[in-house]
């Protein structure tokens, strides 16, 4: 939380510390991934209590509970110093890539509570895309697979606990972008990975990036 805003949350530490105000497991994921391929990677360490960087603007959930009551002035501050910089860079940088002849696999990287409103999600890794384009489907389900064959224990599921279609940074580019130069993917990894030994999650984060060096291919 910026220092600006922590007064706001200042007997909120329970809920900034939740899955409500992050996603555990994803920054360390995200940075191996981009170091091991060798790819840019667009990260933001501000928590999504003041605003979510992927909700669109207007959107009910842009802002939480916490910020929704503020005016005018004070939700566009935010919007200039802490959500634009961080989505400005990643379309631009997709946009540039495309106009150069390149085809881009976007992977937004998250992270899911294990438990939501009491009930057990039983899911360990998740691949969120719009079944309506036939490269996002075709590029999931080989990932996917490539993951099953290398660790078959593991519960893989195609859009949950949330819907690829919905909003979101990846659904944002899908307008600007034709299926054959952008595919854009979220991939979700249950909390309760980052939160287990050490060693069992350096594994999983190996073998999602190679498998997704094998999907590439």
């Amino acid at each position: 939380m910026p220092a600006a805003y922590r007064e706001w949350f200042a007997h909120e530490q329970a809920v900034l510390q939740s899955h409500r105000g992050w996603d555990p497991g994803a920054l360390a994921l995200a940075r191996q991934m981009a170091a091991a391929l060798g790819a840019p990677l667009f990260a933001s360490t501000t928590t999504r209590l003041l605003v979510d960087l992927n909700r669109s603007v207007g959107h009910a959930q842009l802002f939480s509970s916490f910020t929704r009551h503020l005016d005018a002035a004070q939700r566009h501050a935010i919007l200039q110093r802490y959500y634009r910089p961080h989505r400005d860079a990643v379309e631009h940088e997709i946009a540039r890539r495309i106009a150069a002849g390149q085809r881009v696999v976007h992977v937004a990287l998250h992270s899911f509570t294990p438990v939501w409103d009491g009930v057990d999600r039983r899911t360990d890794v998740a691949w969120l895309y719009d079944p309506r384009r036939a490269a996002e489907t075709a590029f999931a389900k080989r990932w996917r697979d490539a993951l099953r064959t290398r660790a078959p224990d593991l519960r893989l599921r195609c859009n949950y606990p949330y819907q690829g279609r919905s909003d979101g940074l990846t659904a944002s580019m899908r307008r600007a972008h034709g299926d054959a130069r952008y595919v854009g993917l979220e991939l979700e990894v249950s909390q309760a990975w980052a939160g287990s030994r050490r060693r069992r999650w350096s594994a999983l984060r190996g073998q999602l990036i190679q498998t997704l060096r094998e999907a590439l291919v």
